[in-house]
């Protein structure tokens, strides 16, 4: 027993060794991660954003202006057409879905459940406030009288079937039958 217990213990202890092993090389690869953006964030900004120098005459700061603005006009059209780009792909591979949904004659039917609701309840969900006409359904149904058929009536007229047979039996009883018969 106590063998398996040691034995136990020591493989918790690996696989908390392991864990906390996993965890601190996962901490320095998310630094590493970070650190490697970092730099390709400055490497982008210094190679597109040259650093800002202010002119100090009117017409210089101007001149400055028209530039910057000319390159923001630039940078939207871009922004524009990969926005339309991307819109009309995304229509692209919804309608070739489409017709591969269609191709293969399957569609995703939405799983349902079963749900209990009178038709009161019913219409109060959809028609929300608006509603007001209560509805009995069994209100509408027409009342009908059982009529009594012949079979019914011979069965009611036959009585205890015990009385039959003894009333039958024997010679007296199949003399009566052809009596009634006849």
């Amino acid at each position: 027993m106590s063998q398996c217990k040691k034995r136990n213990r020591a493989i918790t202890a690996r696989r908390q060794h392991l864990k906390s092993v996993m965890l601190q090389i996962a901490a320095t690869e998310l630094e590493k991660e970070e650190s490697r953006r970092e730099a390709e964030k400055q490497n982008y900004l210094a190679e597109h954003c040259p650093p800002l120098h202010i002119p100090g005459s009117m017409s210089e700061v101007q001149e400055l202006c028209k530039q910057l603005h000319a390159k923001i006009d630039a940078a939207e059209e871009e922004k524009y057409d990969m926005e339309v780009r991307v819109q009309k792909t995304s229509k692209e591979l919804e309608d070739m879905n489409q017709k591969l949904f269609d191709l293969r004659g399957k569609f995703k039917r939405p799983p349902l459940r079963r749900v209990r609701m009178s038709a009161d309840a019913m219409l109060k969900a959809l028609l929300g406030s608006k509603h007001k006409v209560c509805m009995d359904l069994r209100a509408n149904l027409k009342q009908v009288k059982k009529e009594d058929t012949e079979k019914e009536r011979d069965l009611r007229d036959v009585g205890d079937w015990r009385k039959n047979i003894e009333e039958k039996s024997g010679m007296e009883g199949r003399k009566k039958m052809f009596e009634s018969e006849s």
